[in-house]
């Protein structure tokens, strides 16, 4: 049994990047957070920096695919904090989709579209 699992472990390889995307603050170009996209269908935000956020705000995760209607919510982010997101309810990844943070009043937008400032924003470049 342990050299079945073993073989089991070993089989695997790691998940492999195929998206990468870097996101700018709009005004600078300055880079706070990279998005890693693998074949698992998991997404990960990385952050660069700790970006401050005001009492009372939180920072919103949001996608859009260059054919979607509406941009999706991929969650609240904790500022400096990496988070991972699974898209089993979200079309493939392609390339050029949008991901941006936008800074919303606490618990997220009450309206399921992006209401506040855009802090971050990139698009999705396909890594070969």
């Amino acid at each position: 049994a342990s050299l079945v699992l073993s073989l089991a472990l070993l089989s695997k390889a790691p998940p492999v990047t195929t998206y990468m995307v870097v996101l700018v603050a709009p005004s600078n170009q300055a880079p706070g957070w990279v998005v890693q996209a693998n074949d698992a269908r998991m997404i990960e935000l990385i952050p660069l920096a700790r970006d401050d956020v005001p009492e009372g705000m939180t920072l919103q995760f949001w996608t859009k695919g260059d054919q979607w209607r509406a941009p999706v919510s991929l969650g609240l982010v904790r500022p400096g904090e990496a988070y991972r997101v699974p898209l089993t309810r979200l079309p493939a990844l392609e390339p050029n989709q949008l991901f941006e943070l936008t800074l919303e009043k606490a618990g997220g937008s009450p309206t399921g579209a992006p209401t506040g400032p855009v802090k971050f924003i990139g698009r999705a470049v396909k890594v070969i």
